[in-house]
C-alpha cells in the first residue's frame, strides 16, 4: 500500500522521522563504550610478564586519550573561530613544522643522533617551536587594526607551505638509509611514547584546559559569527585570539606526543555535529572527544588483534579522515 493510500494519521506516522538520541543520551552512552573499550583493551590477551605488560597498555591507553581530548577540542574549537566547519589546525603548518623540525635534526645531527636524543628534550623543544610559531603568527591579531583572521589563515597555509618544501630539499640531501628511518617519524604512532612524557603532556593540556573554561561561556556566542558576538558585547578579537593560543597548545603537544595526524580531528568533529543535532558547546565538545576515544581505542585494538600490527593507526585514520573531507566538500559544506 502506498502512503498515498494509507489514512492521514498513518501516513503522518510513517513520513515522521525516527527520533534521534538527546545529546546528553549521546554522550552517556560513547562513554560507557569508552569505559568499555578502556578495559577490553587492558585485558584481552593478557598473558606473560603482568608487570611489564599492563603498565605498557596503561601507557597506550593515556596516550590515545590525552590525543582524542586535544584533537577534539582543538578542533571543534578552531571550527567555532573560524566559522568553517572542513578547516581543522593542521592548516596553521603545524604538522609541517614537526615534519621540517625532524628533517632539519636528521640532516645536521643524523637520524641516529636524533633517536638516541633524550625524549623529553625532544618533546619540550617541539613544543616550544611550535608554540613560538603560533604566538608569533597570533600577534597579527594583536598588532595593528587591518589584520584579520583570514589573513593569518592566508600566511598559515603560506607557511605551510614553505615548510614543506624546506623538508623536501633536505630529504633529498640526506642519505637514503637514514631518509628510511626518518620517514617513520612522519606518521603518528602511539606504541612508542615515552611514559615519563604523558605527565608533561597531561599538565600542559590541564592549564590550556584551565584556560579555555573561564571563557566557556563565550564559545557558543562566537560561533554565531562576529558581528552577533561584537553586538552581544563579546571582545572577539581578543576571545578569538585566546581560543587559537589554546589550540596551538593542544595541537602542539599532541603531535610532539605521538606525531601528526591531519584527518583525525575533521573526522570525530564532524560525526560530533551529526550526534549532537545542536550547536552548543556544552555537548558538541565531550561528544567529539568520546568518538576520538572510541577511534583510537577501537582502532588500535582492531589493529593489533585482527590484522597484527600490519599498518599505523594513523594511516588508517588519514584515509578515511580523508573520505570525510571529499564527502564534505561534495556535499556542499563548504562556507
Amino acid at each position: 500500500m502506498s502512503p498515498d493510500a494509507l489514512p492521514p494519521a498513518l501516513a503522518s506516522r510513517r513520513r515522521r522521522p525516527v527520533r534521534s538520541l538527546s545529546p546528553r543520551t549521546w554522550i552517556l552512552v560513547l562513554s560507557l563504550a569508552t569505559a568499555a573499550l578502556i578495559v577490553t583493551f587492558m585485558t584481552i590477551g593478557l598473558s606473560g610478564n603482568l608487570g611489564y605488560v599492563l603498565p605498557l597498555r596503561a601507557t597506550k591507553v593515556a596516550s590515545m586519550l590525552l590525543v582524542a581530548y586535544a584533537v577534539g577540542i582543538s578542533t571543534v574549537l578552531f571550527q567555532t573561530v573560524t566559522g568553517n566547519r572542513i578547516l581543522t589546525p593542521s592548516i596553521m603548518g603545524f604538522d609541517a613544522l614537526y615534519i621540517l623540525l625532524q628533517t632539519f635534526l636528521a640532516f645536521t645531527i643524523g637520524t641516529q643522533a636524533l633517536l638516541t636524543m633524550g625524549a623529553g628534550t625532544r618533546f619540550i623543544m617541539e613544543v616550544v617551536l611550535m608554540v613560538g610559531f603560533s604566538w608569533l603568527l597570533y600577534r597579527w591579531l594583536f598588532i595593528g587594526g587591518g589584520k584579520s583572521l583570514h589573513l593569518v589563515l592566508l600566511i598559515g597555509i603560506i607557511f605551510g607551505t614553505l615548510f614543506r618544501g624546506i623538508s623536501s630539499l633536505l630529504q633529498r640531501l640526506i642519505d637514503p638509509s637514514e631518509f628510511v628511518v626518518l620517514q617513520d617519524l612522519f606518521f603518528a604512532s602511539f606504541n612508542n611514547v615515552e611514559a615519563s612524557l604523558l605527565g608533561v603532556a597531561a599538565l600542559a593540556i590541564l592549564a590550556a584546559s584551565a584556560a579555555g573554561w573561564r571563557i566557556r561561556n563565550r564559545f557558543d556566542v562566537l560561533s554565531l559569527g562576529r558581528e552577533t558576538s561584537l553586538s552581544l558585547g563579546v571582545d572577539h578579537k581578543g576571545t578569538v585570539t585566546q581560543v587559537l593560543v589554546i589550540c596551538s597548545v593542544l595541537v602542539a603537544v599532541s603531535t610532539a606526543l605521538v606525531g601528526p595526524i591531519t584527518f583525525f580531528g575533521l573526522l570525530v568533529a564532524s560525526l560530533a555535529y551529526q550526534l549532537s543535532a545542536v550547536f552548543r558547546h556544552a555537548y558538541v565538545l565531550p561528544i567529539a572527544v568520546l568518538l576520538g576515544a572510541i577511534a583510537l581505542l577501537g582502532g588500535q585494538l582492531i589493529l593489533e588483534r585482527v590484522f597484527g600490527f600490519d599498518t599505523a593507526l594513523s594511516i588508517v585514520i588519514e584515509f578515511v579522515g580523508g573520505i570525510v573531507f571529499i564527502a564534505l566538500l561534495l556535499k556542499g559544506s563548504i562556507k
